[in-house]
Order: structure tokens, then C-alpha cells, then sequence
């Protein structure tokens, strides 16, 4: 990450945090400067989404410190932070337009005016628009498409005007155009001054095309570029799992070490397999000859 004259815009100092008596994420020390883009990565109930829910606050047992713009968290200041929930733990029977939607992120910076003002609709319109879905306004959420909907609660987080933008795994459950064009996005947000911070499973495609990574698995295994951190020993501390980093014309690809095990193993089992295959692939070229030559 390019340091900065500027103070980090997060810091957590010595941060033990969780829900019971077992903490989630334990001695957490991490500085997020400011414009950063930054992917957490791990396996399933290690902490990442943990990570972001001690950002603004809301993770009733924490030790240490978290500052968000110098503030610390939980002190009663609400942090300029903004929230993009996974899809699929949002509820699509809400009876909701887009509009109304995003209006709902400037209920949460101003509760105290719950009523939207001209003002707050011409934001929407404008973010809307900046987004792509200007046209989808009047529309139901639940009538559109996963990545319409990833850039409604987008929208939702940004109308607050954040400080730091966070992501819990915004590409989940999406296909493949849907997921790049989210990544694109969130990367031309990146380039005009917004720092973001997003957790995700997708090692390849979202992880390894980002300039900073931190790896966590109950705390900080890691952080640092893919070219330094995409290692077998870190990834295989990070994830307790046997996998394979390739390097190969300026890409890095990660893969999981298990499955060509037991497709070794299959072989073993079942030896006369393979070259069964062959045969009957053989036969097939002997058939369609033979039909050639009548």
C-alpha cells in the first residue's frame, strides 16, 4: 500500500472482538490508508465480515481500539462508513422501489429528517444514473437482476457520502459478466478517492487483481500485494488447506491442491479407466473412418 502524508483513515490498535465469551478475530493491529482498495480474504467464520462490522461499530464485545477519520468507533460518533450487505441476506419480498431504497442511506445519516427532500431526489437521480440503473427508479427490487440489485444497495451505501465503503462479498452468487462489471465499477470508484474495503472467497478473480490483501483466519495472517502474500505457506496457513500458487506471464493463480489428489487417487482405484477412454475414443475414430470410406 503507497503511504501517504496523511494519518490512515482506519486503524485498528490491538482489537480482540466477537459476539460470546470465544472471540471471532483476536490482536488485530491494521492500518487502511486512505484511497486504499483492500480485499480480506479466508475461509468461512474466521472474522471477515467481523473485520467490517468493527469498522462502524456494531460487534458487542471488542477490545482495543478501532478509529475510523480519527474517531473511535463506538464512542457515539457514527463514522461516515458505508455498508453493502451480502445479497442474500437482504429480504426481496420488501415491498420497495430502488428509489426508496437508496433514500434509505440518507435515513441513516439523518434520522432526525426522515422525510426526503427535492435535494435528496435529485441525489438519487444523479447516483442512479452514475451507476447505470437511471431508468430503474420506479422499479421493484425484487424484479431486478443480482447485479442491478448489488448496485441499488451501492448506491444506498454511497448517498451518505462515505468516507470508507464496505463490500461483504459483493461479487457472491452473481455470474461472471455481473461480477466484473461490479469489480470495474467499484474500481473507477477507487479512482476518484474512495477507499474500499471488501471481503471475498474468490481468490482469482477478485483478490488477485487488487492492490492490497489481507489475509485473516481468527486474525491477521497476512497483508500485503498478491505478488508478495500469494504464497503456498501463507494461503495454506490462511485457509488450512494444501494449495498451489502459479505464476505465469505477469497472472497469479491459486489452486486448491485436493481435488487433482483425488482424482489421483480415483486413477489408483480404478486403473484400467483411463486407458478404457482411450480405447473407446479410438473406436469412435475407427467408426466415423470407416463411414468415410463407404
Amino acid at each position: 500500500m503507497i503511504p501517504t502524508d496523511r494519518p490512515p483513515l482506519v486503524v485498528f490498535d490491538d482489537v480482540t472482538c466477537g459476539y460470546g465469551a470465544v472471540p471471532v478475530l483476536e490482536q488485530v493491529d491494521l492500518h487502511i490508508e486512505r484511497g486504499a482498495f483492500v480485499g480480506v480474504v479466508g475461509p468461512s467464520g474466521v472474522g471477515k465480515t467481523t473485520l467490517l462490522r468493527a469498522m462502524v461499530g456494531v460487534v458487542p464485545r471488542l477490545r482495543g481500539r478501532v478509529t475510523v477519520d480519527g474517531r473511535t468507533v463506538g464512542n457515539g460518533d457514527r463514522p461516515r462508513v458505508g455498508w453493502v450487505p451480502q445479497l442474500e441476506t437482504v429480504d426481496w419480498h420488501f415491498p420497495a422501489t430502488v428509489s426508496e431504497v437508496v433514500l434509505m442511506g440518507r435515513w441513516d445519516v439523518r434520522p432526525w429528517w426522515p422525510r426526503p427532500t427535492p435535494e435528496d431526489r435529485r441525489s438519487v437521480d444523479r447516483l442512479l444514473e452514475r451507476l447505470g440503473i437511471g431508468e430503474l427508479g420506479e422499479r421493484n427490487i425484487r424484479d431486478l437482476s443480482g447485479g442491478q440489485q448489488q448496485r441499488v444497495f451501492l448506491a444506498r451505501a454511497m448517498i451518505g457520502d462515505p468516507l470508507l465503503l464496505l463490500l461483504d462479498e459483493p461479487t457472491s452468487g452473481v455470474d461472471l459478466k455481473t461480477r466484473d462489471e461490479v469489480l470495474h465499477l467499484l474500481a473507477e470508484l477507487n479512482r476518484d478517492g474512495m477507499t474500499i474495503v471488501l471481503t471475498t472467497h474468490e481468490l482469482n478473480a477478485v483478490a488477485a487483481h487488487l492492490p492490497w490483501v489481507v489475509c485473516i483466519n481468527g486474525r491477521i495472517v497476512a497483508e500485503g500485494s498478491p505478488e508478495d502474500i500469494f504464497t503456498d505457506a501463507i494461503l495454506g496457513q490462511t485457509y488450512g488447506a494444501e494449495l498451489r500458487v502459479v505464476r505465469q506471464d505477469g497472472l497469479i493463480l491459486v489452486a486448491d491442491a485436493a481435488p487433482h489428489r483425488l482424482r489421483e487417487a480415483l486413477n489408483h482405484h480404478h486403473p484400467g479407466y483411463e486407458h478404457a477412454h482411450h480405447e473407446h475414443l479410438d473406436d469412435e475414430h475407427v467408426h466415423a473412418g470407416g463411414r468415410a470410406a463407404r
